[in-house]
């Protein structure tokens, strides 16, 4: 008689349940995508307040305000945008004026931090609408960008992004 080789059918039934359960553990951790898509959408916004931060330097340079700083009011270039060392000041007439879709936008929330509740006066942070309003809130979302002024002529304007729970 002939010896057959191969697999039995319960070999193979028991290696394709084998490989699913595999699957089934594995895959959200390989397939994090929306976690993912989340956090580069908050390194797209970084990198748009940063290149916004240098185009209204240049013109803060042209106008030779680069080096005014807040002394009660933000100073101003002549478009009223509102700088302070020459970047973007951390308002609603400063950063989110020159940033395009940061303001009239389905897609982000702000708030200005001027009030030093994490003790970073001068800073502004954003988010995606819907997952909180106010500074402290969108903070506590873990899902954020934030923006904090320049504090000196040699200084830049520090842009962080914290997507630990995004």
């Amino acid at each position: 008689m002939k010896k057959q080789g191969g697999f039995t059918l319960i070999e193979l039934v028991v290696v394709i349940v084998i490989l699913g359960i595999l699957a089934v553990t594995a895959a959200p951790r390989f397939l994090n995508l929306q976690s993912d898509a989340r956090e580069s959408s908050l390194q797209g916004l970084k990198g748009a307040m940063a290149g916004a931060g240098s185009i209204v330097y240049g013109k803060a340079a042209i106008e030779g305000k680069e080096r005014e700083e807040v002394s009660g009011a933000y100073p101003t270039l002549d478009d009223l945008t509102e700088i302070n060392f020459g970047y973007p000041a951390a308002t609603k007439d400063g950063l989110v004026k020159v940033v395009q879709g940061l303001e009239d936008s389905n897609e982000w929330v702000y708030a200005e931090d001027t009030q030093g509740v994490a003790s970073t006066p001068g800073t502004l942070v954003a988010t995606f609408s819907g997952n909180a309003s106010g500074a402290v809130a969108i903070k506590n979302t873990g899902c954020y960008v934030q923006y904090t002024e320049a504090d000196s002529e040699t200084s830049t304007p520090d842009i962080s992004v914290t997507a630990t729970d995004c």
